[in-house]
């Protein structure tokens, strides 16, 4: 322990930390800057971005070929494309599930929690023509995706704004709307249903 170790955010009250951390991809970072990251959403797997260089991905870091959470990115991925395949039901399960990981007041559980909301209000609108509880369903995801960034993990989270936005007026727009990532709107795979299904 560092002779000059304080409290860091996030870390039980009296608990000491180092003054500096070294991160799995070499860098030295004061603790106080050190975001909360369990090992459990490190997923070395999953691929870098397509095109850009969206929030939540950085080129030096190491784990997870760049993403914070590697589990979030492949979350994300296999949500939207099961979106855009208009598998709504199962991209509602991949964004919940992918929500456990993180705590209340974070920014990956608000864009989850939100993504989780679209899913589902799609479904209630597209196979059940309930569009008071879409509208409902897309009121809260409204709030939980206000603050998140607009390219969050590859998701162009500003068209995602203004379509819900759109569709409670007219819920129509969400017919053929589709979820953009990483510039382009790409659509599900077998890969990706048997994603969802190992969830159940």
């Amino acid at each position: 322990m560092d002779a000059h170790a304080q409290v860091a955010f996030g870390t039980p009250a009296g608990a000491l930390v180092p003054s500096r951390v070294t991160l799995a991809d070499g860098v030295r970072w004061p603790a106080s800057h050190v975001p909360y990251v369990d090992e459990h959403t490190r997923d070395d797997a999953v691929a870098p971005p397509t095109s850009g260089s969206p929030t939540g991905w950085r080129r030096t870091r190491r784990a997870s070929n760049g993403w914070e959470h590697g589990t979030l990115r492949r979350a994300v991925v296999h949500g939207v494309r099961l979106y855009n395949a208009r598998a709504y039901h199962d991209a509602h399960d991949v964004f919940e599930d992918e929500w456990y990981n993180y705590g209340s007041g974070t920014t990956e559980s608000a864009f989850c929690h939100g993504m989780v909301q679209v899913a589902a209000g799609a479904h209630k609108h597209a196979d059940f023509g309930d569009d008071d509880g879409m509208r409902s369903l897309l009121e809260t995801a409204r709030g939980y995706l206000g603050a998140t960034p607009d390219d969050y993990y590859g998701v162009d989270v500003v068209d995602v704004r203004d379509t819900v936005v759109a569709a409670l007026d007219d819920p129509r727009v969400l017919d053929d709307w589709r979820i953009t990532l990483d510039g382009e709107t790409p659509t599900a795979s077998e890969r990706d249903h048997d994603y969802a299904a190992r969830l159940e």
